[in-house]
């Protein structure tokens, strides 16, 4: 018989063996030659490129009013529960958290420039969320997708980079408002330009060597300079989480009813259409993911962006200055769209630059996407080239001109 240590033992490698049989059974690691250890090292790296959006995020919808801390829980808990329902339902190694682009459009467009509150704009969010997902529901949204033109789907990209660009500037005082000349050179010996400067720099570089984690590197490189400078205020580390209740079901649905959001929503839906659609398909490409793939890294990140709501104080610590750099770093990365577009066709290039400038100048991706969209018609008719106009893009065009007309 054996001893009580040696029966402990036993029931040790049955346990390992139960809980190594159930995770083979849900993710399929041995068929993807994967093992548990090598797929948590991959989940944490891929959350260290990630993390950065539980410090910009806040920092981003503040602006607009909303509770910091609110906001933080917020977006590590969406981050997390995205996470895990792509790792376990969906079985993909995708991590998922909150985009900047139409964060940036929601704070500095629809709040800041259209003066809206920021409860109204959530029910816009919320009715623009209602159609994705009836799109989806009813298989409209491939439909949708592929009906609208290669050149202004790049372009929609790339116009949200340039607008997260000039806010990251703007942030950061290197470009201010001029009379004469609309926007200007700041004053780059300023201790917050400088800073995100360094952000940027330090980012850019960390990356281009491959280095995990150099977003977040980035932003705490340039906040631990400026909390030595006195140019930020510690304000801790851990702390309990705290509260939801600011911002929880604060949102103003019969206010985004109002006529004037009609394309405020439309902006909304077309970038959650385009933009995660792209996204999607580019990372599936780039990690050979296009036929079916079970692993882990989805579920690790999903953890740890639940332990990050304890971390709140270190994010009301990070300056706009730190996550300034961050933002014109992810502008760089979104802008590369432009590359792909056909250059030699002006029928496609010139709607495709006219919808990502105006992004940027008219401080609105709901104006960039539609004056893309005139553009593109006016241009593809005028040059004989009707048959490269589908319906859909007629009756988006056709409804872009009535907002400008009768809005």
């Amino acid at each position: 018989m054996p001893d009580a240590m040696e029966q402990e033992q036993q029931q040790d490698v049955m346990s390992k063996s139960d809980n190594s049989g159930l995770v083979e059974k849900v993710f399929q690691l041995k068929a993807r030659n994967s093992r548990v250890k090598t797929e948590v090292i991959a989940g944490a790296t891929t959350f260290l490129t990630m993390v950065y959006i539980i410090f910009v995020n806040p920092n981003i919808l503040s602006s607009a009013g909303m509770d910091h801390g609110a906001v933080f829980i917020a977006t590590c808990i969406a981050a997390a529960v995205g996470c895990m329902v792509m790792g376990v339902y969906a079985n993909y190694p995708i991590a998922l958290a909150p985009g900047m682009g139409l964060n940036a459009f929601f704070s500095f467009t629809v709040v800041g420039e259209l003066g809206y509150s920021w409860q109204v704009a959530l029910g816009a969010v919320f009715l623009s969320g209602l159609v994705f997902l009836a799109l989806s529901i009813f298989q409209v949204r491939e439909w949708i997708i592929n009906s609208i033109p290669h050149s202004l789907r790049l372009s929609m990209g790339a116009g949200i980079g340039l607008f997260l660009g000039i806010i990251a500037l703007k942030t950061a005082g290197i470009v201010v408002a001029s009379p004469a000349t609309l926007v200007t050179l700041g004053d780059l010996k300023s201790a917050e330009a400088l800073l995100a400067i360094l952000s940027f720099l330090t980012i850019a570089v960390l990356s281009y060597k491959r280095i995990p984690g150099a977003v977040m590197i980035g932003i705490l490189v340039s906040t631990a300079i400026g909390l030595a400078l006195g140019e930020a205020q510690f304000n801790g580390v851990v702390s309990a989480p705290p509260s939801l209740l600011p911002t929880l079901g604060q949102l103003d649905i019969a206010g985004a009813f109002e006529v004037g959001m009609i394309s405020i929503i439309f902006a909304f839906l077309f970038v959650d259409l385009f933009d995660t659609a792209g996204t999607l398909l580019g990372v599936m490409h780039r990690g050979n993911l296009l036929d079916e793939a079970g692993r882990l890294p989805a579920v690790v990140c999903g953890i740890l962006f639940f332990l990050c709501i304890f971390f709140s104080p270190l994010a009301a610590t990070v300056p706009g200055y730190a996550t300034a750099g961050a933002l014109l770093y992810v502008a760089v990365l979104m802008t590369e769209g432009l590359a792909q577009i056909n250059w030699k066709d002006v029928t496609e290039s010139a709607p495709a630059v006219i919808a990502a400038i105006m992004m940027p100048l008219s401080f609105s991706i709901a104006n960039g996407i539609a004056l893309g969209f005139i553009a593109y018609t006016l241009i593809k008719v005028a040059s004989g080239r009707r048959e490269d106009v589908t319906l859909s893009v007629y009756v988006l065009c056709a409804l872009f001109v009535a907002k400008f007309a009768f809005l």
